[in-house]
């Protein structure tokens, strides 16, 4: 009996932990994909509009998290075009699952990521660029083997940002997603719950888990900035 009760209390201990990580991981990847392409068009595009464009991009950063899932409940609700596409896509609302999560953790994290590739590639040297289109690179190969290269440090340092942010990110999650044990309660609202009923040992065990990871990717940042 206390062997599974054990059992019982380790999965749901280790079950938001997972379930962060993957979201994590999932939404980490997709916004350093489109940040890292997005800040390099913008490092070097000027155009009417920019400005409102760069303005509309970093809003995510200055919300409050519960604005920020408020709009994804009006973006993907069964109302809007985007919820209904998605719904007949997924066969399913994509609200209160563990895609919502990972959908508000991308958005909050972007802006990272955004912001530390346009300034790692408006940092490079025009001119090498440009010797590399006269030796007859494509602009491919000059993005891939010239241009991120070039910005690596700044796009490491924006890609942990952006997976720390994701992994702390609680409003907006909490509103699109939901609490649902083993579905969307990452760690942020496991601590919460767990404080709120009373459980102080299991809050304080998804608080250090969460500290050490983000104490270890913030490490990651200031060693890649020496």
């Amino acid at each position: 009996m206390d062997l599974l009760q054990n059992e019982v209390v380790m999965q749901k201990f280790l079950s938001p932990i997972w379930l962060s990580i993957k979201v994590t991981a999932i939404s980490g990847v997709v916004v350093i994909l489109i940040g890292t392409i997005v800040g390099r068009f913008l490092a070097r595009k000027t155009f009417k509009g920019k400005a409102l464009l760069e303005t509309i991009i970093m809003l995510p950063m200055v919300l409050p998290p519960t604005v920020v899932g408020f709009l994804l409940i009006i973006l993907f609700g069964k109302n809007s075009i985007v919820g209904q596409a998605t719904e007949w896509l997924f066969k399913q609302p994509l609200i209160f699952t563990w895609w919502a999560a990972v959908i508000a953790s991308a958005v909050v994290a972007f802006p990272l990521v955004y912001q530390s590739a346009k300034t790692g590639f408006q940092g490079i040297d025009l001119s090498i660029e440009e010797a590399a289109r006269v030796d007859g690179a494509n602009e491919w190969k000059i993005f891939f083997l010239i241009s991120i290269p070039l910005a690596f440090r700044s796009l490491v340092s924006g890609s942990i940002l952006s997976f720390a942010r994701a992994l702390g990110e609680f409003g907006a999650t909490l509103m699109f997603a939901g609490n649902i044990s083993g579905v969307t309660q990452t760690i942020p609202m496991a601590i919460y719950i767990a404080l709120d009923s009373g459980n102080i040992e299991l809050a304080w065990l998804w608080v250090i888990s969460i500290v050490i990871i983000s104490f270890f990717m913030l490490l990651m940042v200031r060693i890649k900035q020496e």
